[in-house]
């Protein structure tokens, strides 16, 4: 059997430098089941992680739906087919607001590509805010929206950042409305200075659950203030949905249903193939109309008979399985867990999340709030090691990153919190 240093090696010979893994010691994984891998020594790990197979790794459903198109048909949408037409009125039923219209892509990145697009054709300007600390996908336009991976190369000056959320270090020093506004106002600032600079401003692009971020406590209606500045320039809200969508958070089968956030135009990937490379961008009549007009643009593999199979076997399975429910009742159980275990470890100082995308906040000192990220890795690695796979996150990356399949169960929760609990009493309190 290979190696883990020769499959490294491999790797760096076949496909460059630098191409991440996860943990110090990598994991090679060769099966899933539900929220279960195994890797090549036939060892099983609990997936805390994972969000693209949202209903469970090759859940038999999806692969049968998969497996049944590819046996029939797979060609792209020069061709008539029902499947995308089917799928799109389906998926458009979930949302609010005139959102009716959809594009099919393969990936996030590419939905959120097209989304800038679309804001510039609707607003005639070249403009976008994203917070600071967010990442929504890699090619060239949408890569200059991160500050956490900057790119050497190509013209980020039509972007401004503005402060992540932090529910724990509350820009205005409160949480609740003063944080709320305190965010408008860097908002506000940002739409004045791209409008000063010539870009002007387009639209402002969010993940609504802010997860990248640290996934910070913010009440519904946190936003409208900011949106009301975006609204009141002209410009134009995209929501990615990438992470917090398809019933994630529990409580409503979109982020920003659930903030109470209305936007123009909504992005998703990963999860609504559940592994199968399929994604979308969802808008209104109007701002399609827009951009048809503006962009001639073609996908060969967006919205391909098979891809729309899996998709639509992703939204079977949610409904049948009670899914988005699960995410509610298992995401608060294992919640609480975590607030037992910070009763019991005083460097955990903040325990939130939303649904089945959770975690905890750790810290030196919790009157100083001096952040643990040393500490968190740690925490990571030797969760690893125990057979539990999760990450960390956040602004300072001292957030541990809970993200299981949707089919995580109570049991589930209660192995990872146990094993967690031994982690932190054998690596003691953190000394950064």
């Amino acid at each position: 059997m290979t190696t883990t240093k020769e499959l490294l090696e491999k790797r760096s010979k076949l496909l460059g430098p630098n191409v991440s893994t996860f943990y110090e010691e990598p994991v090679h994984l060769v099966r899933g089941d539900g929220v279960w891998v195994w890797d090549a020594d036939g060892r099983k790990y609990l997936d805390c992680y994972n969000n693209v197979p949202h209903v469970g790794h090759c859940h038999p459903y999806v692969v049968e739906a998969i497996c049944r198109q590819a046996s029939m048909l797979n060609t792209h949408t020069r061709y008539l087919h029902e499947n995308i037409l089917d799928y799109v009125e389906r998926l458009t039923g979930t949302f609010e607001g005139g959102l009716s219209t959809a594009i099919m892509t393969c990936t996030g990145s590419e939905a959120n590509d097209i989304a800038l697009r679309m804001a510039e054709a609707v607003t005639g300007k070249r403009g976008f805010i994203a917070t600071d600390h967010t990442y929504h996908g890699n090619t060239t336009a949408v890569a200059h929206l991160s500050r956490t991976n900057i790119p050497l190369t190509g013209d980020g000056s039509h972007v401004r950042h503005v402060p992540a959320p932090d529910s724990y270090r509350p820009l205005g020093g409160e949480t609740g409305p003063a944080h709320a506004l305190a965010f408008a106002n860097k908002v506000a600032e940002a739409i004045d200075d791209l409008e000063r600079s010539g870009y002007g401003f387009a639209a402002i692009i969010l993940d609504p659950a802010f997860l990248n971020e640290g996934f910070p406590r913010l009440d519904p209606g946190w936003l409208d203030l900011a949106l009301a500045e975006v609204r009141k320039a002209g410009g134009i809200f995209i929501a990615d949905e990438v992470q917090p969508g398809f019933g994630r958070n529990g409580e409503r089968f979109w982020g920003h249903q659930r903030i109470g956030a209305q936007p123009d135009v909504v992005t998703m990937g990963k999860p609504m193939g559940n592994g199968h490379p399929v994604a979308a961008v969802v808008t209104t009549p109007d701002t399609m109309a827009a951009f048809r007009n503006s962009f001639r643009y073609f996908n060969t593999f967006g919205g391909n008979p098979v891809s729309c199979a899996a998709a639509s076997a992703v939204l079977d399975v949610i409904e049948h399985d009670g899914l988005q429910e699960n995410a509610r009742l298992v995401g608060s159980y294992a919640r609480d867990g975590l607030k037992k275990l910070a009763e019991k470890y005083y460097w955990i100082a903040d325990v939130r999340g939303y649904g089945l995308f959770f975690g905890a906040e750790m810290v030196v000192n919790r009157k100083t709030k001096v952040p643990a990220p040393g500490y968190v890795a740690r925490v990571v690695n030797e969760m690893r090691r125990r057979g539990v796979l999760l990450n960390r996150l956040g602004i300072h990356y001292n957030t541990l990153k809970i993200r299981p399949p949707m089919p995580f169960s109570k049991e589930n929760a209660d192995h990872m919190l146990g094993v967690l609990d031994g982690v932190l009493a054998d690596l003691g309190a953190p000394d950064e």
